[in-house]
């Protein structure tokens, strides 16, 4: 056996490789392992989502196990209709149209008024400016408006809590003939006025050059809401499982 190997290496033939080990590997003598030791008082672990064992404060909590509970029980055509809100292109014509109409602060009002007492007080037969066109907000602002039917439109917002408070808004603007839309959300509402949050607004009046955009977005939303007071009153909602229970069935 020895004379043959000597033999195969004359002819040129290569012995057989050597088996793969750790020392084989030929190694950087600048890379130097370092293996990382996570006890404590030593190397950072890793970033990870510890968003589910974070201990989340009790309004947190509350926000989300009743929005699982929304989703899980049945719910009513009169609280259901609140999830149908206006389409986001209408909604944003809306707004711009609305905030032309915002109403005056106090520092304006208190500016209006004492020019309107100088021109009283130079001519007593002067009549007093008008107050500007602005909106109307309040729930009993609106609600007195709509029952007297002054009201030419009135937006509400979807996420008033205690519901309750605008619950009787859309029916009473269905049996009074005002146009009516629910949108996303209060604190939209809000901004149009000067204020944190608003549950509705309404328009009593609108300016000339303005009457046909208000008469498009009236057409849109009267056939969004008014037209469709059928539908809704029988669309119920709710009854949505959560993944476990959608993959029992």
């Amino acid at each position: 056996m020895p004379g043959k190997a000597k033999a195969d290496l004359k002819k040129g033939k290569k012995g057989a490789a050597k088996p793969y080990t750790a020392e084989t590997e030929t190694k950087n003598p600048l890379l130097v392992a370092r293996p990382k030791n996570f006890a404590v008082g030593n190397d950072l672990p890793p970033k990870r989502d510890v968003s589910r064992f974070v201990r989340w404060p009790k309004y947190v909590t509350r926000q989300r196990q009743k929005r699982v509970l929304e989703r899980r029980l049945k719910v009513p055509p009169s609280l259901n209709q609140f999830r149908l809100t206006l389409d986001k292109s209408t909604k944003a014509e809306l707004f711009k149209l609305l905030a032309k109409y915002h109403p005056e602060s106090r520092k304006e009002k208190a500016e209006r008024l004492a020019k309107a007492a100088e021109a009283k007080k130079a001519d007593p037969k002067a009549k007093a400016a008008a107050a500007p066109v602005a909106l109307r907000y309040g729930i009993q602002q609106v609600t007195r408006m709509i029952e007297e039917k002054k009201a030419k439109m009135v937006v509400i917002a979807h996420d008033v809590d205690p519901i309750e408070i605008v619950v009787w808004l859309p029916a009473l603007c269905r049996a009074q003939g005002v146009p009516y839309c629910i949108v996303k959300g209060k604190a939209a509402l809000g901004k149009l006025v000067g204020m944190k949050t608003c549950t509705a607004v309404a328009l009593d009046n609108i300016k000339s050059e303005d009457n046909g955009k208000f008469s498009q977005l009236k057409d849109a939303v009267c056939s969004a809401f008014n037209d469709k007071a059928d539908e809704i009153k029988k669309n119920w909602g709710g009854l949505m499982m959560g993944r476990k229970g959608r993959k029992q069935n």
